[in-house]
């Protein structure tokens, strides 16, 4: 899938009164070097965060674990809150049978035991060091934001 069909899946305009909202988790895994894991997801080929929705009667910690488990193949622990991202700019959804608004908690965690293992949702993962990640446009638009206040070390933000 080249780099503009899979950017269609984001489109804002399509905000109306049918849009649902969709609460979400995002994990930074960082390896011992503090290099930060990122997925090329099988949906659309583009880099992002590990991650995704909370399930119904679920906490966000049930979520970061079973997300981790599930997309990486490794046991996590959760350190602390980095933010929370709900601007409709770039998280905006489009998928067969529903437009999503995506509000996602971004979570940093610690790797503690696991070999990295691909799911069906990924078809790579890798670590980059902070700054090095692919460029803009192989990046999931919801993700963008987020990795931007990683490389600048903020913590706590409300975007």
């Amino acid at each position: 899938m080249n780099t503009l069909m899979a950017l269609s899946m984001y489109d804002q305009n399509r905000v109306d009164a049918n849009t649902r909202v969709r609460v979400g988790v995002g994990l930074v895994l960082r390896n011992r070097k503090g290099d930060i894991l990122l997925e090329r997801r099988s949906d659309n080929g583009l880099w992002g965060l590990p991650g995704g929705r909370v399930e119904p009667g679920e906490s966000l910690l049930q979520t970061a674990l079973r997300e981790a488990k599930e997309e990486t193949g490794l046991t996590i622990v959760v350190i602390r809150l980095l933010g929370v991202y709900s601007e409709p700019e770039d998280r905006i959804v489009i998928y067969p049978d529903a437009v999503v608004q995506l509000v996602d908690i971004l979570l940093e965690a610690s790797i503690v035991s696991g070999d990295l293992v691909c799911s069906s949702e990924s078809i790579e993962l890798r670590f980059f060091q902070p700054g090095k990640f692919p460029s803009e446009a192989e990046i999931v638009p919801p993700a963008r934001l987020p990795l931007l206040d990683i490389i600048a070390g903020h913590c706590g933000m409300i975007h």
